[in-house]
């Protein structure tokens, strides 16, 4: 199978991409309907969507952008298309995309794009982390759709929590583990992923 280069696979995944709004309308659809995106219809997942809508409301309200990287988004003065691969049910990505939403808003020239993991594996492949296909990611584009750098999927003192519940002996849960994240989530307030995003944007 032929293998295509990195820009040719952007290039054919744009077409795929929505606005934040059409994926805030998407993900109010399958709440009501019960359902989620991605191909695995089950329990856990739709409830998962549910509650994200609730959360990316929530959060769309009480986010406090950071002042620097307001400023900093502020003087973009070409055009960029911040392309972000999430899912419906990923909490992660409920507690993210919303300040990306915001942040995105200020300015003219950088476009929010979203695109579906599981129908978009070509350009997931690109930017695994740690090998695996995690999500959100965030991935900064020029005007010429080259990449300028790339986000996620979680705030790294989110990833060191993940990190030491995954390599813990204690067998916690997956899902007690998701309510102290979501705890550290809330603390954090987004604050950690400006952080983040605004050392980037400074390279």
């Amino acid at each position: 199978m032929e293998t295509l280069a990195l820009d040719v696979i952007i290039s054919n995944s744009l077409p795929n991409s929505i606005s934040y709004q059409e994926y805030s309308d998407l993900l109010r659809k399958y709440a009501d309907e019960g359902l989620t995106t991605g191909p695995n219809q089950n329990e856990d997942l739709i409830h998962y969507t549910k509650l994200n809508v609730q959360r990316g409301k929530r959060i769309s309200k009480t986010v406090q952008l950071l002042p620097e990287l307001v400023k900093k988004i502020s003087e973009i003065d070409q055009k960029q298309t911040w392309l972000l691969i999430t899912e419906s049910w990923c909490g992660d990505a409920a507690n993210s995309v919303p300040v990306m939403a915001k942040l995105a808003e200020i300015n003219d020239s950088t476009d929010l794009r979203i695109v579906l993991r599981d129908e978009n594996l070509e350009l997931m492949d690109q930017f695994l982390t740690r090998g695996g296909r995690s999500i959100p990611k965030l991935i900064v584009l020029n005007a010429d759709n080259q990449v300028q750098f790339a986000w996620g999927p979680r705030p790294e003192p989110a990833q060191e929590l993940y990190d030491a519940w995954k390599n813990s002996d204690d067998d916690v849960p997956y899902k007690e583990f998701q309510v102290e994240l979501q705890k550290w989530y809330n603390q954090d307030g987004g604050s950690s992923l400006q952080t983040e995003l605004l050392k980037l944007f400074l390279r």
